[in-house]
Formats: C-alpha cells, sequence, structure tokens
C-alpha cells in the first residue's frame, strides 16, 4: 500500500463503493421488510394487551375477582404470590413497597402499624381488629412492576385474581 499513490488510493476507494451501493440497496429493502414485520408484531400484541385488560375489567366489573379488602377478610392463609394484584383500570401492581424482596400488606389500629408477609398473619391482624393501611392513611401500598413507583390505594380498588403459580 504505502508505494500506491493518493489518487490510486482515492480511484480504489471509489470503485469498493460502486461495489457496496447494490448491497446497501438490498440492505436497506431487507430493514424495511423486517421494521414492517416488526411493526406488525407490535400491532398484534397491544391489541392482545388491550384485549386481555378489557376483560379483566369486565370481570372485576361482574365480581369475578375479589378486591384485596375481600380477600383479607375472607382467607385465613396462603401466600400473597398466590395471586395477581390489579388496580381496577386494569395495570397490574405487586404489593408493598418497590424493592422488597416479598409482598407484604400493611395494617393499623389507628395508632401503631405492622406488616402481613401472607394471609394468615393478615388473617389474625384483621381479626384483631386492624384495617389495611397506616395510621390516617386507609389503603393498600401498591407498586407498579419493575418500577419504583408506588403509591397508596383504597383497598376496594386493588382486585386478586388467581396467579400464574397458584393456577399452575
Amino acid at each position: 500500500m504505502e508505494e500506491l499513490d493518493a489518487a490510486e488510493i482515492e480511484r480504489r476507494v471509489a470503485e469498493i463503493r460502486e461495489r457496496m451501493r447494490p448491497l446497501e440497496s438490498d440492505l436497506a429493502a431487507l430493514r424495511g421488510e423486517r421494521d414492517l414485520l416488526l411493526t406488525e408484531l407490535r400491532r398484534r400484541r397491544r391489541l392482545a394487551d388491550r384485549t386481555q385488560r378489557a376483560d379483566l375489567k369486565a370481570g372485576m366489573r361482574e365480581g369475578k375477582f375479589p378486591t384485596v379488602a375481600e380477600l383479607v377478610a375472607a382467607t385465613d392463609g396462603g401466600s400473597l404470590d398466590d395471586y395477581d394484584y390489579n388496580l381496577k383500570t386494569g395495570g397490574q401492581v405487586r404489593l408493598g413497597f418497590p424493592g422488597a424482596r416479598a409482598q407484604s400488606l400493611g395494617f393499623t389500629d389507628g395508632v401503631r402499624i405492622a406488616s402481613a408477609a401472607d394471609f394468615a398473619q393478615a388473617a389474625e391482624l384483621y381479626a384483631a381488629g386492624w384495617e389495611l393501611g397506616s395510621p390516617g392513611k386507609p389503603g393498600v401500598r401498591v407498586h407498579f412492576p419493575g418500577t419504583r413507583q408506588e403509591r397508596l390505594v383504597p383497598a376496594e380498588e386493588v382486585y386478586a385474581r388467581p396467579g400464574e403459580r397458584a393456577a399452575g
């Protein structure tokens, strides 16, 4: 290469660019086909998600799924992980604080707070007159999976349905 002059190197670069042009055109066409297929997959996933969410919300309205408050009042044992939890809007949530290893329910007697890691503990606290929430703030602390976003929601607005683990 060192014995080639600059004009010869520029000619060779131009020749290689000319040979690359049809390949780049084919590659652009392939990328377009790929992007069209990926767009169709996204459209189908969104439609399936929207349909699943609508079915879930319809089940909630029909009373097919209990609220967390109803579940705590009626259940004496079991894991919180036996259920999947959704807001009345259909969004999936987990109970307790983001980043916690396990789900939990917070209870209060009006002054003190306690945390239940399963339905047996929740049943004990509920039977003793404790309510879901913290002093002056009734409700269930939930967070959105994979985020640090959390909020306190009225217990009547969080629905429980048998989870994949419990159904499988």
